[in-house]
């Protein structure tokens, strides 16, 4: 069994602003990285074996600052925890894409399904998963993987079979949320409070 803690990147100014970010590469900004700072804090006493994020910036850095806080080598890129693809609604203010979409689940042209995330998060988890056991088998890993608000609740979606999160359930940058994985799947064991 591998033990996999998901946290969701630092703030960034299109948060601030409540845009659609998907694919499109925007740093952290201030407050990003002193949320960074205090997951790292969040997770002092806990053993991370090793550190992943998402190839975009907002996530690596994130993921950056808590390796360096925790004393861990620097992150591995895992593409598949990559944020949602919105196509032609990356920059639009949220407010702007539920009133042309409708919901979260609508399908963007240009953009990726939730289930395609889903599909691809849960791919990149068993990749991560097959790595540790061959590492360390059979003692378990802890995983710490820096990440994006769509992948987390694509799988927190998949591991409550779709009770979690909550209709207007916000993620909270900075956030941490613990699963298990092995052979059989993969399960939730706690999720952030929302």
């Amino acid at each position: 069994m591998t033990l996999i803690t998901l946290v969701r990147h630092g703030q960034t100014d299109w948060n601030l602003e409540r845009r659609i970010q998907g694919s499109t590469d925007i740093p952290l900004n201030e407050t990003g990285r002193a949320q960074a700072r205090a997951a790292a804090a969040e997770l002092a006493g806990e053993t991370i074996h090793h550190v992943y994020a998402s190839p975009l910036r907002r996530a690596f850095q994130t993921a950056e600052i808590i390796a360096d806080a925790l004393g861990r080598p620097a992150p591995l890129t895992a593409v598949g925890m990559r944020e949602r693809e919105f196509g032609e609604a990356e920059g639009m203010l949220v407010g702007d894409y539920l009133e042309r979409y409708g919901d979260w689940q609508a399908e963007v042209p240009g953009g990726e399904t939730l289930d395609r995330v889903t599909e691809r998060a849960l791919d990149s988890i068993g990749r991560i998963d097959l790595a540790a056991r061959r590492r360390s088998a059979p003692r378990a890993e802890t995983i710490l993987v820096a990440t994006h608000g769509g992948v987390i609740r694509a799988l927190l979606m998949h591991a409550s079979g779709g009770t979690l999160p909550g209709d207007g359930d916000v993620l909270a940058n900075g956030s941490v949320h613990r699963f298990a994985v092995d052979r059989a799947g993969i399960r939730l064991v706690e999720a952030a409070a929302v």
